[in-house]
């Protein structure tokens, strides 16, 4: 049986001296952890936490990828670039990048494309916001971004990492029930068993407001894999209890 992945998103929240409390007290309370463990990081901290984590159980994470490889893009960040500082996964997709920056299900899938060919593992963020669940796409929403993914991906789909967080339970306090969101993730799983014959190896995270109290439901359900963590990332007591609850 494989591990769950605990990840922490970070989003634009950090300094280096909160970023070095943050993760000494991480490395001192995790020594045990089952799972797996990673931090996904603002760019200009990829250095500081490389070093802080370097040779430990915590693997490092970035927030983004370029769709480019090189050239004339100000501002982007390469795949290739991520991996000169050790990154072992990357967001792709994340609902925020969709919602604010109009990223669209085939960006997504370059994206992804673009960090498996560099060594790292692209976690795929997928989900519908409150309108599409109210009017009942909940389905058709994962099943079109997964979609432009595997496609773009076809032979490699098995070394991705799913994340199912519903726009509607991000950053508010709600949160999917643990059946809702186990309905979601076997939606998602019998797609990806379509696609490859490998399924049962991708990870499927839950990302919508997973936190302390709740994650241990949530872990305990057959197709959840782990976590896409947001602000409870940022609180090392509650980051702790999420990876005691995972194995």
């Amino acid at each position: 049986m494989k591990k769950q992945l605990i990840a922490g998103n970070w989003k634009m929240n950090g300094s280096l001296a909160a970023n070095e409390a943050l993760l000494q007290a991480l490395l001192a309370g995790a020594t045990s952890a089952k799972c797996l463990v990673a931090v996904c990081v603002p760019a200009p901290y990829l250095a500081q936490v490389q070093q802080c984590v370097a040779g430990s159980i915590i693997d490092l994470g970035a927030q983004d990828v370029s769709q480019h490889e090189v050239g004339a893009f100000t501002g982007e960040v390469s795949a290739a670039m991520l991996r000169d500082f050790g990154v072992r996964y990357c967001l792709v997709g994340h609902s925020e990048r969709r919602q604010y920056h109009g990223e669209t299900d085939a960006e997504v899938a370059t994206k992804a494309q673009r960090a498996l060919a560099a060594g790292i593992t692209p976690i795929v963020c997928v989900g519908e916001t409150l309108a599409q669940r109210e009017a009942g796409q909940t389905e058709e929403v994962v099943k079109r971004q997964l979609a432009a993914v595997i496609h773009a991906n076809g032979h490699c789909i098995s070394e991705v990492v799913v994340a199912y967080e519903p726009v509607w339970a991000i950053g508010t306090g709600k949160t999917a029930s643990a059946e809702q969101a186990q309905q979601v993730h076997a939606v998602l799983r019998k797609q990806l068993q379509a696609a490859t014959a490998h399924a049962d190896r991708v990870h499927i995270l839950y990302g919508g407001s997973m936190n302390a109290a709740n994650a241990a439901e949530l872990l305990a359900q057959p197709d959840i894999d782990g976590g896409l963590v947001g602000g409870a990332a940022l609180k090392a007591p509650d980051f702790l209890s999420i990876i005691a609850a995972a194995h």
